[in-house]
């Protein structure tokens, strides 16, 4: 499978935890607790050199595992499962996985739907 990235606006809370999403032209509230971790990067395959004090973002990349529910859906509609990768120091969002991409769900996620 080949790699997934798109942009995706996140508002978040004063300690920097994802709290709402703005993405494919919808609006989504975070339903339960999100997960973070780091996975290593291969960052030399993608720089070319590393600045002196540059490390934060460059080695790992924070990922989350969030679960949210449509704005103005039903509170019985089922949760949808995304990963993000904030990318330090810019702190752009990207969605990278979709999980639990329901059969049902999946006309509201298309563009245009």
């Amino acid at each position: 499978m080949g790699t997934f990235s798109e942009g995706i606006e996140v508002v978040e809370t004063a300690a920097g935890l994802p709290l709402h999403l703005a993405w494919r032209g919808g609006r989504y509230t975070l339903a339960a607790e999100p997960l973070r971790w780091y996975r290593r990067r291969n960052w030399w395959d993608e720089e070319t050199r590393a600045a002196p004090g540059t490390g934060a973002g460059l080695v790992d990349r924070e990922i989350w595992r969030v679960q949210v529910r449509r704005d103005g859906g039903s509170r019985n509609a089922p949760l949808l499962t995304l990963d993000l990768v904030r990318y330090l120091p810019s702190g752009r969002w990207r969605v990278i996985k979709i999980h639990d991409a329901l059969t049902e769900t999946v006309e509201e996620l298309e563009p245009g739907a």
